[in-house]
């Protein structure tokens, strides 16, 4: 049987740049620098450059940048979020943390993120922010999400954890929100080894009230202002994230060629690909197709050395977790649906010719994808 093909492959990413990585950490271990410190400082300036804003806060994960950014904002209880059921339960989780309600709007079919023809409905005098999810690498549809945000006074917090230099309309996902947040989770496209995250925003308040909070609330050292977290970034993920940076740029367009490759080969098969938006530049932290029997299919993969996963089996509103808010199958159809059909192939810059045609080979021979036709809207 031939090589398995590994849904993720970290450590050929590693042997590429081994040498650069084990000098940065002598670094760190050499000055003794473990909690922020100047590999810190470095890294999220080389940061918010290459995401066009002025202020990157670099933290412990994604999930802290989330929290961090609603309480800058002032989010707190009685308030609520509006944000799409169809991701990563940190989202919905950050959302708690502060004490405020998760409000679900559903997805948008073809992008997989926030239909912004639904949010306004789901508007309430309670509510203070919105929350886009740029899922997978793709951005959300930016521009009408802001529009109702303006008309009704509120704030945009962009979440970013999948969308590492994702572009809408030409301009870096990360500066459109009051706040952006990103994950450097190891699978990220761009990932620490270990836990990491960072909060971007191009406003000077923002950006003291996230560094204090993110420090115990600390506004010089002992000093208290407020009620903070111990959120701090390590120096050692500091170091490895500023190695990783400048090779991101050749990363991402490695997973897009691998992307451009699978929908040659897939599109005249009839496979449900995922949709690069009209608006957008999506970098495919996730490849998500559509398949209609997708136990049967991921067994089928296993078994020719194809390793998949899926992103995400169970919408937030149906998870146990948050049965509190009240949510039941058939609220959001679209993220129902979607939930139940997508299937993660291997994609990241290492992934050979070869490979690639392994896995598409193996896909149109043991999945039966989701038709245009075969769609329901209903769920």
């Amino acid at each position: 049987m031939a090589d398995v093909i590994p849904y993720l492959d970290l450590a050929a990413q590693y042997r590429g740049i081994k040498s650069e990585i084990r000098a940065a950490m002598d670094r760190v271990l050499d000055t003794n620098a473990y909690i922020l410190g100047p590999e810190v400082k470095a890294f999220e300036e080389a940061f918010a450059a290459a995401h066009d804003v002025r202020h990157a806060v670099a933290v412990n994960s994604g999930t802290s940048a989330l929290h961090l950014a609603l309480l800058a904002l002032g989010v707190g209880p009685g308030d609520e979020v509006i944000t799409t059921p169809f991701t990563f339960i940190a989202t919905v989780a950050a959302i708690g943390y502060t004490g405020a309600t998760p409000v679900f709007v559903d997805i948008d079919p073809e992008s997989f993120t926030l239909d912004p023809s639904k949010i306004e409905a789901a508007i309430t005098p309670k509510t203070k922010v919105i929350m886009p999810v740029h899922l997978y690498g793709q951005p959300a549809d930016m521009d009408p999400i802001l529009a109702v945000a303006e008309r009704h006074g509120l704030h945009v917090v962009e979440d970013a954890a999948q969308a590492h230099l994702a572009e809408y309309k030409g301009r870096k996902v990360g500066s459109f929100g009051a706040i952006a947040c990103f994950s450097f989770y190891p699978g990220k496209n761009l990932g620490a080894y270990g836990e990491g995250g960072a909060a971007v925003t191009n406003d000077d308040r923002y950006a003291a009230t996230m560094r204090a909070l993110r420090d115990w609330g600390q506004t010089e050292r002992y000093r208290h202002a407020m009620k903070g977290y111990n959120y701090r970034m390590d120096g050692l993920q500091g170091a490895v994230l500023g190695v990783k940076m400048p090779h991101l740029d050749a990363w991402t367009e490695g997973r897009r060629r691998v992307a451009a490759a699978y929908r040659e080969q897939f599109e005249p098969a009839g496979v449900a690909l995922p949709k690069e938006m009209p608006y957008a530049r999506h970098v495919y932290h996730v490849y998500a197709i559509r398949v209609a029997d997708r136990a049967a299919a991921q067994r089928a993969l296993q078994e020719a050395g194809i390793q998949t996963g899926i992103h995400y089996p169970i919408p937030v509103h149906l998870q146990e977790a948050w049965a509190e808010l009240g949510y039941r199958r058939g609220d959001f159809p679209h993220a129902e649906q979607a939930a139940d059909e997508v299937l993660s192939l291997p994609i990241y810059a290492e992934l050979t010719d070869e490979q690639v045609a392994r896995v598409a080979s193996a896909v149109v021979a043991h999945t039966t994808p989701v038709r245009p036709g075969q769609v329901r809207a209903d769920g």
